[in-house]
């Protein structure tokens, strides 16, 4: 018994400390893209710190910041990869400020996110909160608009399976695109 207890022990340290490391974050972060994206992008760590230059012009970081004693999983992290325009979107989206695109942008999130009030920008995590709207998004894709108005005419329904506007009426407003595992963290919200 004691064997296993203290295999265990050894095993703990090692996973706590595993998201504090360039190595996992490298790892993470760019496994929310494809590999044909993500072994190619810029990568950015919790702090700031650019961890590896890319060559695809592709941005691959964590939208939330690291907990003491690391992020349990890439989902935790709310890792994103992310091309030049949809990283300027993301820049705006941490200051607060209304994003300005030269064109459309696209950010992958293979690993989901931690969910968000569909209306409510910066309720990031807050299930609990009593929001009416919220959705914990499993693996999706995402199309930061230069013209928000663009997407005036697309629906806001998460629970159809089929691409939705969230933020709307926001500066932050975007297209959600669902893959497959979409629902995978709030099956409740799956088409019926």
């Amino acid at each position: 018994m004691f064997k296993n207890l203290y295999f265990i022990f050894l095993l703990v340290p090692i996973f706590v400390s595993a998201g504090n490391s360039a190595e996992w974050e490298i790892k993470a972060y760019t496994s929310a893209a494809p590999a044909f994206i993500g072994d190619y992008a810029t990568v950015i760590s919790a702090s700031g710190e650019t961890l590896r230059e890319g060559s695809n012009g592709w941005t691959c970081r964590p939208l939330v910041p690291m907990p003491e004693g690391g992020y349990a999983d890439a989902h935790a992290s709310a890792a994103a990869c992310s091309d030049a325009n949809a990283v300027a979107w993301v820049e705006a989206y941490i200051a607060n400020k209304t994003p300005v695109l030269e064109s459309d942008g696209w950010i992958w999130m293979k690993h989901g996110d931690l969910g968000v009030d569909n209306f409510k920008p910066y309720t990031d995590g807050e299930k609990d909160a009593g929001h009416k709207h919220y959705i914990e998004s499993g693996a999706h894709m995402m199309l930061m608009p230069k013209d928000p108005s663009s997407l005036d005419g697309q629906t806001t329904d998460y629970t159809s399976g089929a691409p939705y506007v969230m933020f709307k009426g926001t500066k932050f407003v975007h297209l959600m695109i669902p893959l497959d595992g979409y629902y995978d963290y709030q099956p409740d919200a799956a088409p019926q």
